[in-house]
């Protein structure tokens, strides 16, 4: 026998449906607070990295001469490819094709995994030049002391980087499964966009880095 709907549940479900735009609308501003006190806490570093630049301007050149600047181009293509790949998704949600939106949010959190896969590779082939940091830190001359500070602030500012994408990385995971569920819709998509604006800011964040650490009067 049919289940008959009470005016009570029709009732629930009205004001369901009429809380949603706000529940969405609550969520993209508390993204937005979210994203300008990263903001705030991002450029604290880039300041530091000035400030200290404008101190050891030789060995930061020297020190940028140094990181790889094939590996760094790669991964900033990857990236920006990743943030292509996010607003696909989005869209797709937009349109009620929750699938091919699912796909395109596997292939951004892949491109994520590449991205930190050859950061890794740089990371180690920065090891074993000696442009780490601390006792064993190869690099000598007058220019050395200036080009410990610009490593220490390259391994700080992506390796927070890294840890943000990481983040990225698993949340956009969770919510392709959750699509594959059936647990987003045309209607529901507000926390996906909520995801791709954090996904476009770390994106934001490694365009400002990459001149920063691999160009700094590269010649």
């Amino acid at each position: 026998m049919p289940m008959t709907r009470t005016p009570n549940m029709v009732g629930a479900e009205s004001q369901v449906r009429h809380s949603l735009p706000g529940q969405a609308h609550a969520a993209t501003l508390g993204m937005w607070i979210f994203l300008v006190t990263e903001t705030l806490f991002v450029g604290a570093l880039f300041a530091a990295y000035l400030l200290v630049r404008t101190v050891h301007p030789q060995g930061f050149i020297l020190g940028s001469r140094e990181t790889d600047i094939v590996l760094g181009s790669i991964n900033t293509a990857v990236l920006l490819t990743s943030s292509l790949a996010m607003a696909l998704a989005v869209d797709r949600l937009r349109a009620d094709m929750a699938g091919a939106a699912a796909r395109w949010m596997v292939a951004t959190a892949l491109l994520g995994l590449v991205f930190l896969g050859i950061k890794g590779v740089e990371y180690l082939l920065d090891w074993q030049h000696g442009l780490v940091p601390g006792p064993h830190f190869r690099p000598g001359g007058d220019q050395a002391p200036g080009m410990e500070l610009f490593f220490f602030l390259y391994f700080l500012m992506t390796g927070v980087h890294a840890l943000h994408l990481f983040i990225g990385i698993a949340l956009v995971a969770i919510f392709a499964v959750m699509l594959r569920h059936g647990r987003f819709g045309a209607g529901l998509s507000a926390p996906v966009e909520n995801l791709g604006l954090y996904w476009h800011f770390v994106d934001v964040v490694w365009i400002f880095l990459f001149p920063l650490l691999y160009l700094v009067h590269r010649t």
